[in-house]
């Protein structure tokens, strides 16, 4: 018997080996030998190599040049980022609750979140903290990195910061017990006039639909009959959220979007009609920043004749992303599908491999070739495909609107660009509230505050500030981009000393997309109509 079960094993690994060979290719072999030699190498290195090598940063480095053979956006995460790259996602993170930026190697506290475990303490926008746990925390060391890891930590340890406030002259100490943060994803919810809601939504986490529904009921009970969601810059996020997003639009049994990959079968994603907005006059805005997540949504609205699109081509990020984790933390987001509009297009912008370099600059090509200026100077790489009712959209590379806007150019000077891309702007912008913290405490509406900047004339003062730090005075310019510098010089102050949402109304006063949505909804036009048929040619026949 023992030996008639030995033969039986033998043969079944001849059998077994044979079949692998013959039928399955030689795929594994390759991957075997490919992952071996990756292993050699290492070993070797570590074995043989004249000095000392660190192998795990070895693999930290060289998994990254691997996935970036494969696609843009497969990406390697280390250990100590992962943190730092899911706390977006989640909606939440365990911390001091401050928002604070580095200035001459000092943390100055330029927000503190409502109600969060720092304000409870007591800590104040504007302290500058100079001490975390009976240690000077001031100088080189004063990195963003190292002031995360000092004030971040698990919910429920304490940590006790040292402060220098305004018209004190010594530190006052605050112990702080960490909490769970809230981080935002629904960032504005406002009436635009008696008719129209806001709604600007960040990015896509897995609280934004509870945020959502608050934003929604919120407008409800001031009595909106038209919407307006602002998806400008929203960098996308989770592809569920997307799709409860959108379902919360759609009749019953439409299509939202659907994914496939080589290993990944097709999955389709309907409405199942219990939104409770079916019927509401929707506008959604987009520009060049709009992706993946974002896109999916935009896509749905449009595809489905849900909504009108207003504002510039989005990004053109088709690819989804599935996170695997490795023993160590660390993780990789590796592309496993792609995804595509109920029309049955792909939105993901053309590219060679991951390190393709047309791919990086494809905005700046964009720009130059004309495109947020003009709609007939947008290059569409896919074929035609058409919506629920008929009209044409294009895959490819992105979503085009159906109403185009282009970018707001009146003003623009080579001294603005240089204010906003050199950080003088936000840099002026702090130093301005640090010092006025006092005279502006009052102000705790947006419009209040604006027509008090209004009249301090921050433009003149920005002027001097950046003559001293580098960019020349040029008072022709100065005057030309005068309206664009004191819109978003006062617009940092705002935020410094308000909020996001103060921000988002100020930055909307007059914006083209918003007053075309306006526009649009005072037409009756939110829903799409059916393309007028092509007319007929009448044949000219001799009599």
């Amino acid at each position: 018997m023992p030996l008639l079960m030995a033969l039986c094993v033998v043969i079944g690994i001849v059998i077994g080996s044979f079949y692998a060979n013959h039928f399955g290719g030689n795929r594994l072999t390759v991957i075997n030998n490919g992952s071996n030699r990756l292993n050699n190498l290492l070993r070797i290195i570590d074995d043989q190599y004249v000095d000392k090598v660190n192998i795990d940063s070895l693999v930290d480095k060289a998994i990254p040049v691997i996935l970036s053979e494969l696609d843009p956006h497969s990406v390697y995460i280390s250990a100590k980022d992962v943190q730092a790259a899911t706390d977006d996602l989640k909606g939440s993170f365990s911390g001091v609750g401050i928002e604070f930026t580095i200035r001459q190697d000092t943390i100055r506290v330029q927000n503190v979140v409502k109600n969060g475990p720092a304000e409870k303490a007591g800590v104040l926008a504007g302290d500058k903290i100079v001490m975390v746990d009976g240690k000077r925390f001031v100088g080189k060391q004063v990195t963003d990195e190292e002031a995360m890891h000092r004030l971040k930590g698990p919910k429920g340890t304490k940590v006790t910061i040292g402060v220098l406030r305004y018209g004190h002259a010594k530190p006052i100490s605050f112990t702080i017990t960490r909490a769970e943060i809230p981080t935002k994803t629904v960032t504005a919810c406002y009436m635009i006039d008696d008719n129209t809601g806001y709604i600007k939504i960040k990015n896509f986490g897995e609280k934004t639909y509870p945020e959502l529904l608050i934003a929604l009921a919120n407008l409800q009970q001031q009595g909106f009959e038209n919407l307006v969601i602002d998806l400008r810059d929203n960098t996308g996020g989770l592809l569920q959220s997307a799709v409860q997003v959108a379902n919360e639009f759609l009749p019953d049994k439409r299509l939202i979007v659907y994914t496939e990959g080589r290993r990944s079968p097709r999955q389709n994603y309907f409405s199942d009609g219990h939104g409770a907005y079916q019927t509401m006059p929707l506008t959604v805005l987009i520009n060049e920043g709009t992706a993946s997540a974002a896109e999916i949504f935009a896509g749905a609205m449009q595809d489905n004749d849900r909504a009108t699109i207003i504002g510039r081509r989005s990004f053109g990020k088709g690819l989804v992303q599935q996170q695997i984790p490795f023993p160590d933390g660390s993780m990789i987001r590796l592309t496993i599908a792609r995804y595509y509009t109920p029309s049955g297009r792909c939105i993901q912008k053309p590219y060679v491999d991951g390190e393709d370099p047309n791919y990086a600059q494809d905005l700046i090509e964009r720009y130059e070739h004309g495109e947020y200026f003009s709609r007939d100077s947008i290059k569409h790489h896919g074929p035609a495909y058409h919506t629920g009712i008929g009209r044409v959209v294009y895959g490819g590379g992105g979503i085009t609107p159906d109403i185009f806007v282009p970018e707001d150019t009146l003003g623009l000077t080579s001294y603005y660009k240089e204010a906003a891309m050199s950080g003088l702007i936000l840099q002026f912008a702090f130093t301005y509230t640090d010092n006025n913290r006092q005279k502006m405490k009052d102000f705790k509406e947006m419009l209040q505050l604006a027509n008090y900047l209004k009249k301090q004339n921050t433009v003149e003062l920005f002027a001097d500030y950046a003559d001293k730090h580098g960019l020349q005075r040029r008072n022709l310019l100065i005057r030309r981009s005068h309206s664009l510098l004191e819109k978003y010089i006062n617009a940092r102050i705002i935020y410094n000393m308000l909020d996001e949402q103060a921000l988002d109304e100020y930055l909307n006063i007059d914006d083209p997309c918003i007053t075309t949505a306006l526009r649009v909804f005072a037409r009756h036009a939110a829903f799409p109509t059916k393309p007028a048929p092509a007319a007929k040619i009448r044949k000219k026949t001799k009599r």
